[in-house]
């Protein structure tokens, strides 16, 4: 499935019942030199547009939504072990989370990339 975005600057991509989750490249923009981040813990059941971590920058913090209804499986310890990730790769290797989906159908009322594009120019 392709990429799909929430209101609150994340990111989803499902691989069959999991999905990868992340901060925006406008986010990551936006915040602007990212320092530290921190986590939802693995197991914690978060839904869709919930808080479920931090990340903080040079400039500001900022809370992490989560897109998708779903259960942490994963957390990417490689981020927290260098958060500039979030800016070098945030659709990629700079990913925050694996989350169980538990309402996949979610999916299809977030944005797919030219309607984040159209809200965030």
């Amino acid at each position: 499935m392709s990429t799909r975005y929430h209101a609150e600057h994340t990111w989803v991509r499902q691989d069959g019942d999991t999905a990868l989750v992340g901060i925006t490249s406008h986010a990551q923009d936006t915040l602007g030199d990212i320092v530290f981040v921190d986590f939802a813990a693995v197991g914690t059941q978060a839904a869709q547009g919930s808080v479920a971590g931090v990340v903080e920058s040079v400039k500001a913090a900022a809370d992490v939504h989560m897109p998708v209804t779903g259960e942490v499986i994963e957390v990417n310890e490689g981020l927290r072990a260098d958060p500039s990730l979030a800016n070098s790769d945030p659709e990629g290797g700079g990913w925050f989370y694996r989350v169980k989906l538990s309402q996949p159908s979610e999916l299809e009322g977030l944005m797919d990339g030219a309607a984040y594009q159209a809200i965030t120019g």
